[in-house]
């Protein structure tokens, strides 16, 4: 089995790179073709089946037809494109628009995952492009969301009632993996916060407005309102000054810069609660890093993580656009922290690569045994064959 993986985030995250260390060693061969606008900004290990492209400029992504038309040219510049079983398109609008122009010309299918930039930018704010969306969905042979709440949402608004039962029938949900290191570490015990003593609310991450930090110290100081001393520590690469500027003037808050695994899982073991309730996410690894060394976690109502586990069983959800919400969430997840910090680590094993993996790679032999016959002038005209 040969995949040519498009991944326009691959060059900025170690996260795929995990994944794509664990499908060589089950024996998937593969090259990915990361597009980009800025090859400064790679943070990948030089690797011989990684094609690092920078074949569109900012204002580009700006021009959707253009950007496209660019990466396009660049694939088949650079890779044989008939020599792949398989093309993997890890985003449903800026990837999987090229595959799907790929499939057509080669035959080659391909397979597309739907992510919080598809979601929450183009199928929202772009609707001239929407039919577009569901288009490569009716022409992959299967689709991706890395949680069951992306799924439904996107189908139930996005995609036209004729051809949600197409749609659902290929779709497949399956989450984001963690790196060994945090399903192997080391034995930890969280005492239960008390009131009146210090709770330790903790963030890593980037430190932007999405990521909605500042909700988190309001709640902070709602919770010292109802006799708390709570205190939250923020660890991330500052991306937006703004926010950077007012989370230094807040009190109760130390922030701390971006550190390496190890750093940061001693950071984990040292506070009581993750709270994250960004306003749009993926998944949000962070999550299970944290669940992986006994913190409850606080997560976005209606976001990627939300419905990876019943409400309760691993922390709270809470709206992110209220932080009496957020403290709410934070005062149930302490009325059960013993229960939830001691089962946390093992409900984090679940999301190892080495078995999403398989699952990926059970999906390429699938996609690959199955033969999608469509009319591009008609998607109503959609037939499958097996």
């Amino acid at each position: 089995m040969k995949v040519l993986h498009i991944n326009r985030n691959y060059i900025t995250s170690p996260l795929h790179q995990v994944m794509m260390r664990n499908l060589v060693d089950i024996g998937v061969d593969g090259t990915v073709f990361a597009p980009t606008d800025d090859t400064s900004l790679s943070e990948i290990v030089p690797d011989k089946n990684v094609v690092v492209s920078e074949c569109f400029n900012r204002i580009d992504r700006f021009f959707f037809r253009i950007k496209q038309s660019k990466i396009f040219n660049a694939v088949v510049s650079s890779c044989n494109v008939k020599e792949f079983d398989l093309i993997h398109a890890y985003t449903l609008f800026t990837d999987g628009n090229c595959a799907m122009k790929l499939s057509e010309r080669y035959g080659v299918p391909y397979i597309v995952a739907v992510r919080n930039t598809d979601v929450n930018t183009f199928f929202e704010k772009m609707p001239h492009l929407r039919r577009l969306g569901v288009e490569i969905m009716l022409k992959a042979s299967a689709v991706c969301f890395l949680a069951q709440t992306y799924h439904d949402f996107v189908i139930g608004r996005y995609v036209p009632e004729r051809f949600r039962e197409a749609v659902m029938e290929k779709s497949v949900v399956i989450p984001n993996g963690v790196d060994d290191f945090w399903l192997d570490g080391p034995e930890m015990q969280h005492s239960v916060p008390e009131k009146g003593k210090k709770l330790r609310l903790l963030y890593a991450g980037r430190i932007d407005r999405n990521k909605n930090i500042l909700t988190t110290v309001k709640a902070m100081d709602i919770l010292n309102q109802r006799g708390y001393d709570a205190q939250l520590t923020v660890v991330g690469r500052v991306f937006d000054k703004g926010v950077f500027r007012k989370l230094s003037r807040a009190e109760r808050v130390i922030i701390l810069p971006q550190c390496n695994k190890e750093k940061l899982s001693d950071i984990y073991l040292e506070n009581d609660i993750f709270v994250m309730p960004s306003f749009t996410e993926s998944f949000g690894l962070v999550y299970v890093e944290a669940l992986s060394r006994g913190l409850p976690v606080v997560y976005s109502a209606g976001q990627g993580f939300d419905g990876q586990f019943k409400e309760g069983e691993v922390g709270r959800h809470a709206d992110s656009g209220s932080p009496s919400s957020v403290a709410d969430a934070i005062t149930a997840v302490l009325s059960d922290y013993s229960r939830i910090s001691s089962e946390a680590p093992e409900k984090a094993r679940r999301f190892s690569w080495r078995d999403i993996s398989k699952r990926y790679a059970r999906l390429y032999i699938d996609a690959t045994e199955r033969k999608t016959v469509h009319d591009s002038g008609d998607m109503g005209r959609h037939v499958e064959t097996e």
